[in-house]
């Protein structure tokens, strides 16, 4: 997404400048989260959607406003602004929306920071200091962006707002973006904090029609994908996306040729018993969030005593029970998986439950 939004921001300031949206905070249902942005360029082009029918419609409508007149202005969906939209289609949920002009290729450094960060499997902070004594920041907002406790961005300079927003940052990692409130110079601020967090990380170790399908899923998720197999000259069956990565890398070596952490994937899926196994074995005491392998019940059961790991390390047959058949159903049974149990969720149905749909 941070890499995108450079990507066709420098296209769009070729066609007259762009606009940036961001979503800073929300009440009750809504489409997404506070720290959602969409890019509307001069072009016309739009990345990346903040919703869903009227209120996204309504907010290109205002950006290509304050992308004529060059100020930033926040909207507010809700019933006292009369721009209830969200409440028409039936959700009852409220946003606030900063809108700010993107007049040279400059204005998104701080994206290129940030993706930095992510891509390097850091984590940080960004901050948007948005509003102050009530009102937008003009001509534009102005932000931080620590990288591991390093400040990498600051279109605040040295004064002392610059430090008054780098404790608030360096003192802790906002788990969910929040607006903040501080005060400095007898002014009043609210500044959007929000995590950086890297991105899932998935490693799926062999080279078939389910992998490829696999890759193509995730990396559709913003997912780090890495093919991993023990052979450099085996070819994929099929297109895998541009970002997908290859790595060469027998079971004695995937430890030692790959970094995993706690937001990491790994699904094993050989096609060949023993591969599996050795695979399975060597990734048993790597700090994954995941770990999963393929195949029958019968096979399953070979699996755990030939790798030795418990029910609780390994998920096997991997994937939700959805009844798939295909290397592309199968996939997305083994995506699904991954999502509840790093969420936490049960993989229920909406319709059967009563809890929030969001956590």
């Amino acid at each position: 997404m941070l890499a995108g939004l450079r990507r066709l921001a420098d296209n769009g300031f070729a066609q007259g400048g762009g606009a940036l949206a961001t979503l800073t905070q929300t009440s009750g249902s809504t489409f997404r989260r506070a720290g959602a942005r969409m890019l509307v360029c001069g072009d016309g082009t739009v990345v990346r959607g903040l919703s869903g029918g009227c209120p996204e419609a309504d907010i290109i409508s205002r950006a290509r406003e304050v992308i004529a007149e060059g100020t930033a202005r926040i909207v507010r969906y809700d019933r006292e602004s009369g721009l209830d939209a969200l409440l028409e289609l039936g959700c009852g949920g409220e946003l606030e929306v900063l809108i700010e002009p993107l007049t040279k290729a400059r204005d998104l450094d701080f994206i290129d920071s940030a993706a930095d960060c992510l891509a390097a499997r850091r984590s940080g902070v960004l901050a948007t200091v948005y509003r102050r004594d009530g009102a937008v920041m003009n001509p534009k907002p102005r932000r931080m962006v620590i990288d591991e406790g390093r400040i990498v961005v600051n279109e605040f300079g040295a004064g002392l707002i610059s430090g008054v927003l780098a404790d608030m940052t360096l003192d802790r990692l906002p788990i969910a973006p929040s607006v903040e409130r501080f005060t400095h110079g007898g002014n009043a601020y609210e500044v959007l904090l929000e995590a950086l967090i890297p991105p899932y990380a998935l490693f799926i170790v062999g080279i078939n029609a389910g992998a490829v399908a696999l890759a193509r899923i995730a990396a559709v998720l913003g997912w780090q994908v890495t093919l991993v197999d023990d052979r450099d000259d085996r070819a994929p069956p099929g297109l895998l996306p541009d970002n997908v990565r290859r790595v060469t890398a027998t079971p004695q070596q995937i430890t030692e040729q790959l970094d995993f952490d706690a937001r990491s994937f790994a699904v094993v899926m050989t096609h060949n018993l023993g591969r599996d196994i050795d695979y399975l074995r060597a990734l048993g005491d790597v700090p994954l969030a995941y770990l999963g392998s393929l195949g029958s019940r019968q096979r399953a059961a070979r699996l755990y005593a030939g790798s030795g790991l418990s029910a609780e390390q390994l998920r096997a047959p991997a994937g939700l029970d959805l009844g798939s058949e295909t290397p592309e159903e199968i996939a997305l049974a083994i995506s699904a998986e991954i999502l509840a149990v790093t969420s936490g969720r049960a993989a229920e149905s909406l319709s059967q439950t009563t809890g929030p749909i969001h956590a």
